[in-house]
């Protein structure tokens, strides 16, 4: 965990320092080809930062947001183009927009709030989140009795594990950067489960960080190739499959860093399964199946259902394969409630400690109201009986010194104590846990 901390930090400060030149350097060349080879370097770096690390999460979290978003950004950035663009104001918001999966909100929603940060504590405070939050602990410790669990169980436990690490994860980034940056920003994740159709699904549901990294690379580009070559509906439904395609492909790198294996493609297939679905719901399917069902408009909810059945089975057939083999879907179990343990240990202890502090503090306070009085009386007792002789003076002032020396004596043991005992708490810890 050690090595884990300090490697941590170090791709923390690289990407910090290539964000910054990219804020700096690119800014200052024409949008274009030349722009991108000035951050094409960066590009290669951000791609090999998620092998520094061994846990499941900082390498996956790495992968997605630095070595996937970020380089993507980056590379629209280059053409004027994407989340970047226009140029936020400061280094701050440009590093932030870059690295993490947020995205500044185009037309701002009037809300009845006094101050900015109001709606996204409401939001992380709301039933919705919290029983969210609560699902996912449960969801955690059925990994504990993983070997009981029928697989059928099974195909609905990891969807239902991912999707909840990524809403929570997701909230908790649009809150803390909607405080800290005092911005309304667009929310990644819309209840997919909602979906009534997997273009819905992939479009306006799951993380809509993608599509709008995806649309203008891939999409957009795909269709201005083939302008003129095929009608305007085939170009489409092309540049739709190969926006699959190409997510699928990014994925496996993704899981390559996870897994640390040579990719089986199963990843992929699971993408290009998806999109060639898209293509054929939209083109033949989408009439005959309506009225096989026997509606010519189906009910939302008969197509909800189907829409998640189809994600669940496929993402269990296709996509998780990988993660179970290698035990790493059991491992990012394992480091989620090995860190819940730490932070709720750590706050048991901090608790303690600020309740002895506390502690500490009122009988601190008493000892200097005690003293204050003390020589309030004393001094009141001087003047009523007129001690004004050298003799008596010269005792008055004996005293208060050695009451001053005292009392300043007793600061300094208390404050050292105290940043002792803080000390050792913060080395217990440390030690406890492996760091």
């Amino acid at each position: 965990m050690e090595e884990e901390l300090k490697n941590l930090i170090k791709v923390s400060v690289s990407v910090i320092i290539s964000i910054s030149y990219c804020y700096y350097v690119p800014t200052r060349i024409k949008p274009g080809i030349f722009r991108f080879l000035s951050v094409l370097p960066i590009c290669a770096l951000f791609r090999v930062l998620p092998l520094f690390f061994a846990s499941v999460h900082l390498s996956g979290y790495t992968a997605l947001f630095i070595s996937w978003l970020a380089n993507f950004k980056l590379i629209l950035f280059s053409f004027n183009q994407g989340p970047l663009f226009p140029l936020p104001s400061n280094l701050t918001r440009f590093i932030c927009f870059a690295c993490f999966p947020i995205k500044l909100q185009q037309n701002p929603k009037r809300r009845d709030y006094f101050f900015q940060w109001e709606y996204p504590i409401e939001v992380l405070f709301s039933n919705q989140f919290v029983t969210k939050v609560v699902i996912l602990s449960v969801v955690l410790h059925m990994y504990n009795h993983i070997q009981h669990i029928y697989p059928i169980v099974l195909f609905v436990l990891y969807p239902l594990h991912l999707y909840l690490v990524l809403e929570i994860l997701l909230k908790l980034f649009n809150a803390f950067f909607s405080i800290a940056l005092d911005c309304e920003l667009e929310p990644q994740l819309n209840e997919p489960y909602l979906a009534y159709s997997l273009r819905d699904f992939w479009g306006h549901w799951w993380t809509l960080m993608l599509p709008t990294i995806l649309l203008p690379d891939v999409y957009a580009r795909m269709r201005r190739i083939t302008e003129g070559k095929m009608n305007s509906e085939n170009a489409l439904y092309l540049g739709v499959f190969v926006t699959f395609l190409v997510s699928g492909a990014l994925h496996e790198f993704l899981f390559f860093y996870i897994t640390r294996e040579r990719p089986t493609g199963e990843v992929t297939l699971f993408f290009v399964l998806h999109g060639v679905c898209i293509v054929a719901y939209d083109a033949r399917l989408k009439k005959k199946i309506a009225r096989w069902i026997g509606f010519e408009f189906c009910p939302c909810l008969i197509l909800q259902v189907m829409v998640m059945g189809f994600v669940v089975v496929t993402a269990g057939w296709l996509f998780f394969p990988p993660l179970v083999r290698t035990g790493k879907i059991q491992r990012f179990a394992n480091e989620a409630l090995l860190f819940i343990g730490f932070v709720r240990n750590l706050f048991n202890e901090s608790l303690f400690f600020m309740r002895k502090f506390f502690n500490e503090a009122l009988f601190f306070t008493g000892f200097v109201m005690r003293k204050l009085f003390n020589g309030a009386l004393f001094f009141i007792g001087f003047v009523k009986l007129k001690l004004f002789n050298e003799s008596s003076l010269f005792f008055i002032m004996r005293k208060l010194f050695n009451e001053a020396m005292f009392f300043i004596g007793f600061v300094i043991r208390k404050l050292f104590n105290e940043a002792m005992f803080f000390i050792g708490f913060v080395k217990l810890k440390l030690f406890t846990f492996g760091w």
